[in-house]
């Protein structure tokens, strides 16, 4: 699975305002927020970053880029504030063909452990495996109405893998207790998107048929029941 491409979704109100932002990255050197995250990206092997923001912030998206990666990284906007979804499917036209990575533009993406950047880590399962990939992280049941959250079971061969069967966005506890429980995670516990994906064009498909109601989770519940489609 060849990946070269990624789209960073920045064009929600808050989504606007933290890839501006200066910060200190894990060497001392103050950045932007929007920096840190490309420079993540190109560690994984990427080679060309679609970001869609608001209208009216291409200057200062440019200008926290920096000259030396303004080469890589285009702007789409989003023309009306029509979601998350609507937000990707935007990037649509600037994509090739083929599978690419997607972040959100709001988390800065920090790898644990020997394994290296957590784009690098998605990108290796996904190239390896051959399928959707979405990243997630243990939640507490109380936070889990915050974000798109997944059942599954474990890969026999690989028990760190989910075969993803059921995606929710922001259940109750009692939905999630009902539909999502895998086993292994902690009692109270679920596994939660943190906005880091390997998707493919058959996304645009699906949030272009859901129209106005669609939702990445809502796109990826609706694959899941079709194709083989990995958390981790």
């Amino acid at each position: 699975m060849n990946i070269e491409h990624c789209v960073i979704t920045a064009a929600g109100p808050r989504q606007s305002r933290l890839p501006l932002q200066r910060l200190i990255d894990r060497d001392g050197i103050e950045k932007s927020a929007l920096r840190i995250i490309l420079e993540e990206v190109f560690s994984g092997g990427i080679e060309r970053v679609v970001t869609v923001i608001s209208p009216g912030y291409r200057d200062a998206f440019a200008d926290a880029v920096g000259a030396d990666l303004g080469a890589r990284v285009s702007f789409v906007e989003q023309r009306e504030p029509r979601g998350y979804a609507d937000a990707l499917l935007g990037a649509r036209a600037e994509l090739a063909p083929g599978p690419f990575l997607h972040l959100v533009g709001d988390h800065v993406y920090l790898g644990q452990g020997t394994g290296g950047s957590c784009t690098r880590q998605l990108l290796d399962v996904a190239r390896a495996e051959g399928c959707l990939v979405s990243a997630v992280q243990a939640t507490s049941e109380r936070l889990i109405r915050h974000y798109g959250t997944v059942g599954g079971q474990r890969m026999a061969s690989q028990p760190r893998f989910i075969e993803v069967e059921r995606v929710i966005e922001k259940p109750t506890p009692t939905i999630a207790e009902q539909e999502l429980l895998i086993p292994g995670v902690r009692s109270g516990q679920y596994l939660c998107f943190f906005g880091m994906h390997v998707l493919h064009h058959g996304v645009f498909d699906q949030i272009e048929r859901l129209g106005p109601a669609a939702t990445v989770s809502g796109v990826l519940n609706e694959l899941a029941a079709k194709e083989r489609y990995l958390a981790t």
